[in-house]
């Protein structure tokens, strides 16, 4: 068997970069551990950037985003008794966000593929790659899988970034003293835009799927167990968190998941060796604080289907070999905004009284100065393609 592009992992990086591929002409074929059902389930970011938005869009794959997602036009900072509205339309006119979880997209860009009979191989087993540097093949399940190229857009814990030979990559890391605590609710949300909360016993979050679903943060221990957060737990510290300011009441209801996610910071370079191009959270993992995750690894594909239609359409390999130091620019952008929002709204056990003043004033001069205020709003909604 044999096609232009493997492509490792049915996430939204995955699945984006076939559908784009298909739109230019050229073929690919995705391999991917899970099910369909799996895939399709997964609940990850609900934030889109608006370049991510416009990128869905354009490729034609956007009827239901526009349809059903909620945009935002402005976040509000809570903190110290005060809540402060984060004005994008005034700040950055023209641009927003726009809630839509990601198992959304990656519905929407399945059903685009199979439609176009894309090929798609669930449920697919011992995944492997080979010969980066000549000829690249893939393996799995005793298939044999030809390609010119190789895309590794199968996360973190995938096998592509394990394949390139040990010494090649540089890895920067920082692990963060906390986790979240996410909580999935079947509620009406109880605010119009999204709540970033500082406290003393910790940040929260208040996010929302859609007008019937709400989406919560809390900040807890890096080893923090769901079993040791009962239903009538969460709800008592999400108040406590939340309800900081008058007039404002949180609409509790049914908890339909939790999980703990740590948080960390992680980049490789290069994102490339030989025939394999690594994209999205095989490359680089961001604190979630910043929403940046999924829209990285939208900013990834785009670079790399350019890279790709030059390379297939005639033989230049300028914007390939180019492609590592492109994409980099934008991930140490995200890292940098997404480590100044986790500092800036979450407690650190080693902060003193004096830290912890620090981080209000802080917090203060980002609240009154319109400038800062612009740069947290320009790279909330993301930084222009």
């Amino acid at each position: 068997m044999r096609t232009q592009v493997g492509i490792i992992g049915a996430g939204p990086a995955g699945l984006l970069l076939s559908h784009l591929l298909h739109l230019r002409g050229i073929s690919s074929v995705v391999l991917e551990k899970r099910s369909r059902d799996y895939v399709e389930r997964r609940v990850r970011a609900g934030v889109l950037e608006q370049g991510t938005v416009d990128t869905l869009i354009e490729a034609g794959v956007g009827e239901r985003l526009l349809r059903e997602g909620l945009p935002h036009h402005g976040i509000e900072l809570r903190y110290d008794g005060e809540r402060h509205r984060i004005a994008f339309e005034k700040l950055v006119p023209g641009r927003a966000i726009t809630v839509y979880g990601q198992q959304e997209v990656v519905k929407d860009l399945i059903a685009a593929r199979l439609e176009a009979g894309g090929d798609i191989r669930f449920e697919v087993e011992d995944v492997a790659a080979h010969s980066l540097e000549d000829r690249p093949y893939l393996t799995f399940g005793g298939e044999r899988l030809d390609c010119d190229v190789i895309a590794g857009c199968d996360g973190f814990h995938g096998v592509s970034r394990p394949s390139i030979p040990p010494g090649v990559l540089k890895t920067y890391e920082r692990d963060y003293p906390f986790a979240w605590l996410g909580v999935l609710a079947e509620v009406a949300p109880s605010s119009e835009e999204l709540i970033y909360a500082r406290t003393e016993r910790g940040f929260a979050l208040h996010s929302m799927r859609s007008p019937t679903i709400s989406r919560f943060y809390l900040q807890v221990p890096p080893d923090a167990d769901v079993a040791e957060w009962p239903d009538e737990r969460i709800w008592a510290e999400l108040r406590t968190r939340l309800e900081t300011v008058p007039g404002f009441a949180l609409t509790t209801g049914a908890i339909i998941e939790k999980s703990v996610t740590p948080m960390r910071g992680f980049v490789t370079e290069p994102m490339q060796h030989g025939r394999l191009y690594l994209a999205g959270d095989a490359a680089h993992i961001v604190p979630p604080t910043g929403a940046k995750g999924l829209n990285l690894a939208v900013a990834d594909v785009r670079v790399l289907t350019e890279a790709l239609t030059a390379f297939f359409h005639d033989g230049s390999t300028g914007a390939l070999d180019g492609y590592s130091a492109a994409c980099l620019k934008r991930v140490w952008r995200a890292q940098h905004f997404s480590w100044w929002m986790t500092t800036l709204l979450h407690t650190f056990d080693s902060d003193d009284a004096y830290g912890r003043r620090l981080q209000l004033s802080y917090l203060d001069y980002v609240t009154s100065s319109e400038a800062a205020a612009t740069t947290l709003a320009e790279n909330y909604v993301g930084l222009p393609w």
